[in-house]
């Protein structure tokens, strides 16, 4: 492990570090912070609850703090893109812990608040905005804001705002910001797009991996049970539960009525828990998450919408309710325990609908998952394709298969208010009737 202020960072950081507590950099801060003070684009890949903010974080802060500038009106002098409000809200968090007592204004803006008061707080101009894409692009149109004076650039968690389908924003807001910029990449994990997204949006970048991508953390141990159905899965969890009363449990469910409604059944069980997805507004959504990090609830039921911005040290239990459709969502559930070096427990609940996908997850991380109860069957069945995407929301990912069919990639906007896309939504159109009995229509093409 390398100190700190072996790192090139400045004596006041190192005395901020200090009073936070910061002994001793991780694997990702000690290669990362070097080169982003450096100038150069990074491509960064670890798990989750290795440090990442840290990486970037810290030399931001330096950079900025040693410009001695002021943002101009509508102005934004550092850009950090994350997917989701509770992501938004963490990275703030830190980067204010990092600067405090300096004159660095760091600014939020997600869906579910105002956007009249965003307007307002960027009127003054900000060193840092920390952002939602969905939400940026909103106040983009509005002009409330200009990127000409943006000079960095930090997409993070950046695997899963191209799950969440924010690729068409990504590149609208990268063209609104100088070509002249540093970027910073990070991810926990690197599929093919991520790949095209570096080429495309970073120059000569330097990769710094401190885990293989898509492996899951390395300290948390893994077990599923073989189920026959939601029913056993309920009482199941009921009994763990009971029979680990310390520490804090996350669990994971893949559709917002069904987090809502194995919430409302652990209550009636006993347990003191809340829940958090897309239908909840933003200061529920805050208040359950703060009630959850004060150890006020023990049990936090959630959709992956809050996956990658929940960090509560002491979360000892990742119940994997229902099995993500997609592997990668797998990796960054359980990378919720585990955290700051310390040793956590991943629980799998597994019916025969869901082995499918149970055996894509072995797959993607190179682990067999250890059976602590129950046998998978023989030959299960292939997963339905009714499931939900990953995010909370209950749809499938978009995908073209004939005439009439949306578009690769289609946006669609996180689960927190941005110009929401669901279906039956505040904001969704009706859907138009089909036109029957017209002539020249392509029946043969759309069968």
């Amino acid at each position: 492990m390398t100190a700190f202020d072996t790192l090139g960072l400045s004596a006041q950081t190192l005395k901020t570090l200090a009073g936070l507590g910061y002994t001793e950099p991780t694997p990702i801060q000690s290669q990362a912070i070097p080169l982003v003070l450096a100038g150069h684009d990074i491509v960064g890949l670890a798990q989750t609850g290795t440090g990442k903010t840290a990486a970037f974080g810290l030399p931001l802060v330096e950079d900025l703090l040693a410009e001695a500038q002021k943002p101009e009106p509508k102005k934004v002098r550092a850009l950090i893109l994350a997917p989701t409000r509770e992501l938004v809200n963490q990275i703030a968090t830190n980067l204010k812990s990092f600067s405090k007592r300096s004159p660095l204004f760091v600014g939020t803006v997600v869906g579910g608040a105002s956007i009249n008061m965003q307007a307002k707080m960027l009127f003054r101009g900000v060193d840092v905005l920390v952002a939602t894409p969905g939400r940026l692009i909103d106040l983009l149109d509005r002009k409330a804001l200009s990127l000409d004076a943006t000079r960095r650039l930090v997409l993070d968690e950046a695997d899963q705002m191209l799950d969440i389908g924010f690729i068409h924003d990504l590149r609208k807001i990268a063209k609104l910001v100088p070509a002249k910029r540093q970027t910073l990449l990070f991810s926990a994990t690197m599929p093919k797009q991520i790949a095209d997204l570096a080429d495309a949006f970073l120059t000569n970048p330097k990769t710094v991996s401190v885990t293989p991508p898509g492996r899951t953390a390395d300290k948390v141990e893994q077990h599923v049970h073989f189920v026959a159905d939601r029913n056993a899965k309920t009482a199941l969890l009921s009994r763990s539960l009971a029979d680990n009363p310390n520490g804090l449990a996350l669990v994971f469910s893949r559709t917002k009525h069904g987090a809502e409604k194995l919430m409302k059944s652990l209550r009636g069980d006993g347990f003191e828990a809340a829940s958090i997805h897309g239908n909840k507004s933003q200061n529920q959504r805050d208040r359950a998450l703060k009630a959850f990090r004060d150890g006020d609830i023990r049990v936090l039921v959630a959709t992956d919408v809050a996956a990658r911005g929940i960090d509560v040290p002491g979360v000892s239990h990742v119940y994997n309710y229902d099995l993500p459709d997609v592997p990668d969502a797998y990796v960054h559930r359980i990378g919720r325990t585990a955290r700051a070096g310390a040793t956590g427990q991943a629980i799998a609940f597994c019916t025969p609908e869901e082995v499918g996908l149970l055996r894509g997850i072995e797959r993607q991380t190179g682990i067999a998952v250890t059976v602590a109860s129950g046998e998978a069957p023989a030959h299960a069945p292939a997963p339905s394709r009714k499931r939900g995407n990953g995010n909370g929301n209950g749809n499938r990912s978009r995908k073209p298969s004939g005439p009439g069919k949306a578009k690769p990639n289609a946006p669609r906007r996180e689960a927190n208010g941005d110009r929401s896309a669901r279906p039956g939504g505040k904001d969704a159109k009706p859907a138009r009737r089909p036109r029957r009995n017209r002539p020249n229509r392509r029946t043969a093409a759309s069968a």
